[in-house]
């Protein structure tokens, strides 16, 4: 039996950056609307050409991009109140856009209309039939209906007659709005049914939803309408967008092209690259990943209990709804004092501790120890797998640091100017070696000096470089003597690796960490210490 395709509408370009903390560069909305087409998105909205000259070079420079199967659609608003819409300036900024779609936005709800518009209802009507049939004329046209349902809920007769008014023009799709984003699905669906039947003298009209995440439930809206008969569903990816965002189109694509039966989504293609078009869109967009986001975060196939770990071993349906890979996502196997055998064995496959329980077991009490402590070993592969090696025996150390000192301080009050250097002995091998290194902060300097002791003897060092470093506090009610946490994630080449440190001084916390993470380093290679 065939699928109901169901179109996806991404407004991540325009509704998207409404966002707090969100701006996009016009180079930032070419690349992301050009991931979008390459996921296979059917709808890309580029923006308003009239709002800015941003904007307006958007919609000028996308169309010398072949955007496959993909159509670019232009935003705005109805015309102005007493005025013809081909003499409206925004009415001439949409179709001077040349985009394929027009996406116009009209008023449903008769108080908004007169309230905060100051038009009669019937003024409204004639604001959006107008609007629509002069763009028609130049594009496929999609009717924004503005607070659909709060319209509805307030004089449905004239919510349907904006509707009437929009088909009347020609619009082909009308997009029910859940502005406020407060919508329960069982409202959805009733009243976008009540919408349907209000064109059903309009045959070549569909339907399509965007909804609002007020209530937590945007993307549960968005489905529960496609279960009514929508075929477009409108949203951003991740979610982004102002006040609680809109639905986020990541779980939207997830739900119908994985879970429910009968549709199908991006023309029917894989959705294997939804975790890196996710992941895209957050950098663009200078904004950090939500871990638990459904599908495509990080913790999405996190497994932290050890019972859990033991029945994913077994059968990885038991706690995974879906195939990790099926959206580009992986599954990861956590260590913390919570976990169980199941666990150490999870991530310890490469170091043939299957069938000694001895040795999972100090493995644990030794992360119990350190957790205790303030360590987690969650991001800090490396640090665990070198933990590992010291239980069981096979950790060779290629240097040990037998003191440090940093130095930092204003060389000149006034100016504010800063300084930083540290001061390093190292043996390696037989030999003990000193150096001193300046940096950008006292870490910096510290890395510094480490690298240009241990490149003499280590050349692969340098091929690592540092990929992020986070501090947080264990212990917050000591004030300024609190424990701090460090992660540093390193990467080379082939791969990236997290280690971690813990002090009451923060220097000390990072230097463990830098420690480590050049040992991971240097084992992962299997570099013979130098002699």
């Amino acid at each position: 039996m065939s699928k109901k395709p169901i179109f996806i509408y991404d407004t991540t370009l325009r509704d998207g950056s409404q966002g707090e903390g969100v701006s996009f560069s016009l180079n930032d909305k070419l690349q992301i609307a050009l991931r979008l087409a390459e996921t296979g998105i059917d709808f890309i909205e580029g923006g308003y050409p009239l709002s800015n000259e941003k904007d307006e070079a958007f919609f000028k420079q996308i169309r010398e991009h072949d955007l496959g199967g993909s159509q670019i659609c232009a935003f705005g608003m109805t015309r102005r109140r007493s005025m013809k819409a081909q003499d409206d300036p925004g009415m001439k900024a949409l179709v001077a856009a040349k985009s394929p779609g027009i996406t116009v936005v009209g008023k449903t709800w008769d108080f908004h209309a007169t309230e905060v518009l100051g038009v009669s209802l019937e003024e409204n009507l004639a604001m959006i039939g107008e609007s629509v049939e002069f763009l028609a004329e130049n594009a496929h046209v999609i009717y924004d209906a503005e607070h659909f349902f709060d319209g509805f809920r307030a004089n449905p007769e004239y919510a349907i007659k904006t509707l009437r008014a929009a088909a009347a023009g020609g619009a082909k799709v009308m997009a029910l709005c859940d502005t406020n984003g407060g919508s329960l699905p069982e409202q959805i669906a009733a009243i976008t049914t009540k919408a349907m039947e209000g064109l059903q003298d309009y045959p070549g009209v569909s339907f399509g939803i965007h909804c609002h995440n007020d209530g937590e439930l945007a993307v549960a809206n968005s489905l529960a309408a496609v279960d009514v008969g929508v075929t477009q569903v409108q949203g951003t990816i991740n979610g982004i967008g102002e006040r609680c965002g809109n639905a986020d189109l990541i779980s939207v694509i997830g739900n119908l092209g994985l879970k429910k039966e009968g549709y199908s989504v991006l023309g029917g293609e894989g959705l294997s690259h939804l975790t890196e078009l996710s992941r895209f869109v957050y950098e663009t967009a200078n904004l950090q990943w939500r871990n638990g986001q459904a599908f495509v975060g990080q913790s999405a196939f996190a497994h932290k209990g050890g019972m859990h770990v033991h029945a994913i071993n077994k059968a990885s349906k038991t706690y995974e709804h879906i195939d990790p890979s099926l959206v580009g996502n992986e599954r990861r196997i956590l260590v913390s004092e919570l976990s169980g055998r199941s666990n150490i064995i999870a991530v310890a496959d490469k170091h043939s501790i299957q069938d000694d329980k001895e040795v999972q077991s100090k493995i644990l009490a030794e992360v119990v120890r350190l957790e205790n402590q303030g360590f987690q070993f969650e991001n800090a592969g490396g640090s665990f797998d070198l933990l590992i090696k010291r239980v069981v025996g096979s950790f060779t150390p290629h240097f040990s640091p037998l003191k440090y000192r940093v130095v930092a301080g204003e060389t000149s009050a006034d100016e504010r100017d800063v300084y930083s250097e540290a001061i390093l002995k190292i043996r390696i091998g037989d030999q003990d070696v000193f150096n001193a290194a300046e940096g950008h902060g006292p870490v910096n300097a510290l890395d510094t000096a480490l690298r240009e002791v241990l490149l003499p003897f280590y050349p692969q060092l340098r091929d690592m470089h540092l990929v992020d470093y986070k501090v947080r506090v264990v212990d917050n009610g000591a004030g300024t003597a609190a424990g701090t946490r460090v992660n540093i994630e390193s990467g080379d080449k082939e791969e990236t690796w997290g280690t971690i440190g813990v002090s009451d001084n923060i220097i000390e916390a990072s230097f463990q960490a830098l420690l480590d993470s050049v040992e991971y380093k240097l084992h992962k290679d299997n570099v013979t210490p130098a002699t």
